[in-house]
Order: C-alpha cells, then sequence, then structure tokens
C-alpha cells in the first residue's frame, strides 16, 4: 500500500492539488474533488494534507474544505471495491506477479517521472499478491473470531470488533489494507459479516486518529481539519452502528440464510454506503458544523503567523504554501501598525504590538529554516527563494517600525507633509489589493511609490541643509527631519521588494486564483 502511494502521489499529486484548488468552490464541488482524488490515490490523507495547505493560504474557504473531508471518505473506499470485485474475483495474480519486477526495475533506473510510474505498478501488483496470499492463508483455519463476545451479534460484541478495527488501523497505519483483510478473511470464512462491518467501521475511526495526532501542534487549519475529521467519522461510525442491525436484516430477507449472497460485495456495499449516507446529511449542514469547530479550536488573535506550527507538514508544496500565507499575514499587521502610527493613531502599547510581531517573525524564521532545496520542483525552489527575501525584509521592516522617533517625526513634521501623504496613501491601499490578490497592481504601485520616495529625499536634503544654513532650522531639527525622510524612503523599499518577492512565489505557484491584476 505504501508503494502503491507513493508512486501515484508522485504521479498525481500536484495535479491533485491544482484540481482541488480549481474545482472547490462549494461544500458539493469539494466533496466531489475529494472523493476522486482519494479514489485517485488511495490516500485519504495526501488529499487532507493538501487541502490544509489550501485553507491555511486562505485559497479556499474552511466550509469548502470541510466538503473535501467528507469526500475523501467515499473515496477511500475504493480499494475495497478494487479487492472485492477483481482481487477475489478473478485469478490475476499470475499476470500482476510480473509487474512487481518489472515496477521494481523502473523504480531503480527510471528517470523523471519512470520512478513513479514503477511504484505505482509495484505496489499495486503487491496489494494483488498480499490479497491471494491472505486468501490462501486463511482458507483452511476456519474462523478467527469463535467468542461469543466477538460474534457481533449485539451491542457489546460490535463496540468491541469496532474497537479492535480501529486499533488495527493504528498499527498498519493504512484503513485501506485493514479493509482489504477483513475483505480477504470474509472470502475465506475466518470471519462473519457482522464481525467484518463491526470491524471497518472501527477502521474508519482509526484513520482519523492517525490525522488527530498529526495535527497536534501543527497550524491552526491543521488542528481544525483533524478534529473535524474526527467529529465526522465518529458520528458516522454512530449512524454505522445504529443502521448496521437494520442492513442485516435486510440482508437476511433477499438472501435467507445467507444462501447466494455475495458477502465480499456486501461488506464492501455497507462501508460505502454508511460514507456516502454520511457526506449526503452532513453536506446541508456544513456551515453550523463549520461553526461548531471553530468554537472548539478558536483562532489565534494575536499578530502572529497562527497559520504555522512548529515544524513543516511532510508535503513540501504545503509547507510552502504555509510559509507564503504566514509571510502574508505578518506583512498585514506591519501594514496595520504604520498607519496607525503615521495616521497619528499609535496602538497602545506600540512596544506590545512590536514584541509579538518579533516574537511572530522568529516562528516564521524557524519554519522556514526546517524547509530546504532538496526534493523541490523549479516552481518550488523559485518561491523558497523568494520567501527567504521576503523574509529579510519583514525583519528589516520591523527594524524601521521600531524607530518611533523617527516615525514620530513624519508624523509631526509640517515639512514632510507630502512624502508621509505619499507613503500613507500607499499602505492604504496595499490590504485592499491583499484581499483582492491583485499582485501585479501591487507591484507597480509599490515600485512607483518607492522611486518617488527616493527622488523625494534627494530634493528635501538639499532643502534642508539649506534651511538649517539660513537658521530657520537648528541642526538637531535638519537631523531628526533627514533621518525621517531617510525612513520613509527604506520603508518604500523594503514595501517594494516585499510585494515583488511575494507576488512573484504566489503567482509562480498559480496560487492567485486567476487574478493576475
Amino acid at each position: 500500500m505504501t508503494v502503491m502511494t507513493e508512486g501515484l502521489r508522485a504521479l498525481a499529486g500536484r495535479r491533485l492539488r491544482a484540481t482541488l484548488l480549481r474545482f472547490t468552490r462549494t461544500p458539493l464541488s469539494g466533496a466531489i474533488a475529494g472523493a476522486l482524488g482519494t479514489a485517485l490515490l488511495q490516500s485519504s490523507s495526501a488529499t487532507t494534507v493538501a487541502t490544509v495547505g489550501f485553507v491555511s493560504a486562505g485559497l479556499i474557504r474552511f466550509e469548502s474544505s470541510l466538503g473535501i473531508i467528507f469526500g475523501a471518505n467515499i473515496g477511500s473506499t475504493g480499494l475495497g471495491w478494487l479487492v472485492a470485485v477483481i482481487g477475489l474475483k478473478l485469478n490475476i495474480t499470475s499476470l500482476f506477479t510480473p509487474a512487481i519486477l518489472v515496477g521494481a526495475v523502473l523504480r531503480l533506473i527510471g528517470r523523471q517521472r519512470t520512478p513513479a510510474i514503477g511504484s505505482a505498478l509495484a505496489g499495486f501488483g503487491l496489494v494483488v499478491l498480499g490479497v491471494s496470499q491472505l486468501q490462501q492463508a486463511m482458507a483452511g483455519h476456519g474462523p478467527l473470531l469463535t467468542t461469543t463476545a466477538l460474534d457481533g451479534l449485539d451491542l457489546i460484541s460490535r463496540l468491541q470488533l469496532v474497537l479492535l478495527g480501529l486499533l488495527a488501523t493504528l498499527i498498519t497505519q493504512s484503513s485501506g489494507a485493514g479493509v482489504a483483510t477483513t475483505l480477504t478473511g470474509l472470502a475465506a470464512g475466518a470471519l462473519t459479516l457482522p464481525q467484518a462491518c463491526a470491524l471497518v467501521i472501527g477502521m474508519d475511526v482509526g484513520t482519523t486518529v492517525t490525522a488527530l495526532i498529526a495535527s497536534l501542534g501543527g497550524s491552526l487549519s491543521a488542528r481544525r481539519t483533524g478534529l473535524a475529521h474526527v467529529v465526522f467519522n465518529l458520528a458516522t461510525a454512530l449512524m454505522a452502528l445504529v443502521l448496521l442491525p437494520l442492513y442485516l436484516r435486510g440482508l437476511d430477507l433477499a438472501w435467507p440464510g445467507g444462501m447466494g449472497l455475495d458477502v465480499p460485495f456486501a461488506l464492501t456495499a455497507f462501508h460505502t454506503g454508511f460514507n456516502l449516507l454520511g457526506v449526503v446529511i452532513a453536506l446541508p449542514l456544513t456551515s453550523p458544523f463549520a461553526a461548531l469547530i471553530r468554537s472548539l479550536v478558536p483562532e489565534h488573535r494575536g499578530p502572529g503567523p497562527w497559520q504555522l506550527g512548529q515544524h513543516p507538514p511532510a508535503d513540501l508544496s504545503v509547507a510552502i504554501n504555509l510559509a507564503l500565507a504566514a509571510q502574508g499575514a505578518l506583512w498585514r499587521q506591519q501594514i496595520l501598525l504604520l498607519i496607525d502610527t503615521l495616521g497619528g493613531q499609535p496602538p497602545e502599547p506600540v512596544q506590545l504590538h512590536l514584541e509579538d510581531l518579533a516574537r511572530s517573525l522568529g516562528q516564521a524564521e524557524h519554519f522556514l529554516d526546517q524547509l530546504h532545496l532538496v526534493n523541490l520542483n523549479r516552481q518550488q525552489v523559485e518561491a523558497l527563494l523568494h520567501l527567504l527575501h521576503a523574509l529579510d525584509h519583514l525583519q528589516r521592516l520591523q527594524v524601521r517600525l521600531a524607530e518611533q522617533e523617527r516615525t514620530q517625526c513624519l508624523q509631526s513634521a509640517e515639512t514632510l507633509a507630502a512624502p508621509r501623504r505619499m507613503l500613507l496613501t500607499l499602505l492604504l491601499r496595499i490590504p485592499g489589493d491583499l484581499d483582492q490578490r491583485r499582485w501585479l497592481a501591487l507591484q507597480k504601485r509599490c515600485s512607483m511609490v518607492a522611486s518617488l520616495l527616493d527622488r523625494q529625499l534627494d530634493q528635501e536634503r538639499h532643502g534642508l541643509i539649506a534651511r538649517s544654513a539660513d537658521g530657520q532650522l537648528s541642526l538637531e531639527d535638519s537631523g531628526l527631519q533627514l533621518d525621517a525622510l531617510r525612513w520613509a524612503q527604506r520603508v518604500g523599499h523594503h514595501l517594494d521588494r516585499l510585494s515583488d518577492h511575494l507576488g512573484t512565489a504566489t503567482l509562480g505557484l498559480g496560487l492567485n486564483g486567476g487574478r493576475n491584476a
């Protein structure tokens, strides 16, 4: 399963992210995209990780992302159908055994996309071979769970089997592998249908425990997504437990005594059915469900990059998206503080805001320091380099923010009204441009103002020195105003470079939602 999933992720992972971003506009479209993507990759974690990155970057609303999480549950049942329809019915082991060898060779000596194709081919061959070997191993042993305590015929035994299925998923770290094993045991007569149904319910819950553990200590979006996955799957599992007796009764009426019943097909239908029913019920309730998750995992109200955890996620593309979103959030906080200061309404106390920003910049630096150029594609390498440049300018802009004497001089000196007005006008436009992702317009505007401030410094410098020589200004006041002018010019330079680096990284990764103006 691991080899196959790694190969499929390498082949289609980037396309999956692009598809999720393109088609996820509502919870329903997200559910469809999540189901198809998970069925393709046979990994709900790949779908979930990509979704977390998009939510953190502000590219997908949290409500829409829930649709992807819901749909991923349906997509994860795809392997069950593959095993039930092909693996247990057709004798294709001899056909796929050579595929393992071919896939291994391609993985070892191939170039570009060939190793990924080899991994997917070898992994699928191993899954088919494993199912065949399990069938043979279980065929002569009879029932595995013979004790009446685990017969699956009453609520207590079903709950115990659910727990057993949960533990099996925690041990194997793959609900797909557990479902395949359960189907094989059911076909071989080692398990009864009630036992298998209860085990599969537990395996569905087990996938959420893994996701929840992975999200602990992570970003706000990661924690919310992990909790949403747990709450949704628990609710679906409870519903499945309630419906299981009715389902078994219906099967008994249609196939008395189980005569002629295709039990692997019945198990797979039950697995898909309760997940599908859970999605149908949950989709109309997405907004209240999202509100519940938000109340359970409230947003951090400080200016820090709440999208970041202590360690980057394993998916480097998601990690880069998170770093980009965090730097954008930090820049916005710096802009708002500059607007308040130059507008004559600095927040009180300013020092606390500066300390929060400095601490958040330290977190962003620590996060970015753990990302390296290894195993990145060209767009990701370029984006990471732009992020490193942007972090440098954020840190230098932070130094400018701490120079309160110069900001006060620029705010109060009448002779500096023109550069102050020019800079403040630009600052007031930036948040709106960021909200609308008008990166090209923002880059052009910042570049123009930076050039104007450069010329303003040259012009005003001579005037200030002349007024000082005429006795109109003291040398001390002249020096303060010159420092304030230089401060404005340097701030303009940082704004120009930040708009260039963050904008180029966003556009290069295709994260602008089609809005480039």
